[in-house]
């Protein structure tokens, strides 16, 4: 067996603009390219009926995310936050150099902080809390010493 790389993390999305200027905006991942899809093989492929999806890759750090809006059949969800223990994808987390400062600007920029999830830790000069995307996608914001290319405690 020979797996070659990952390719992208898919986010499904109620709305691709609002996402995109988020994404790109605010957590400035770059556009890279899109498509748009209809009907077979999609169908066949998504598990779904009558396929129309926009799909938009975006790119930071080496990591590309695809946005999944689907005019038809729609998305379903209610656009809240997941449990951490629901199985599957739980969240994306990124690497801030200073917490208080990001979430100044994110809450300029109408983010939605979840507060209640902060943790300050002085003695090693950590933080971190969640933020969410326009449709509830927990993003884990992690202010740490160290090399930020490292793993968590390495």
């Amino acid at each position: 067996m020979s797996f070659l790389r990952l390719t992208h993390i898919g986010i499904c999305v109620s709305d691709w603009e609002r996402s995109l200027r988020f994404y790109r905006d605010v957590l400035g991942f770059k556009y890279i390219s899109e498509l748009q899809v209809a009907g077979e093989p999609s169908n066949t492929l998504l598990q779904l009926d009558n396929v129309e999806l926009r799909a938009i890759y975006l790119e930071r750090d080496g990591t590309r995310i695809e946005l999944l809006h689907y005019p038809s059949p729609g998305h379903r969800g209610e656009g809240t936050p997941r449990p951490m223990n629901q199985l599957g994808l739980t969240h994306l987390s990124l690497r801030v150099d200073n917490l208080a400062a990001t979430l100044a600007e994110l809450q300029k920029a109408d983010v939605q902080v979840l507060e209640r999830t902060r943790i300050d830790i002085p003695a090693f000069e950590a933080a971190a809390i969640f933020i969410t995307d326009p449709d509830g996608t927990l993003i884990e914001l992690v202010q740490s010493p160290g090399d930020p290319a490292l793993p968590p405690g390495a």
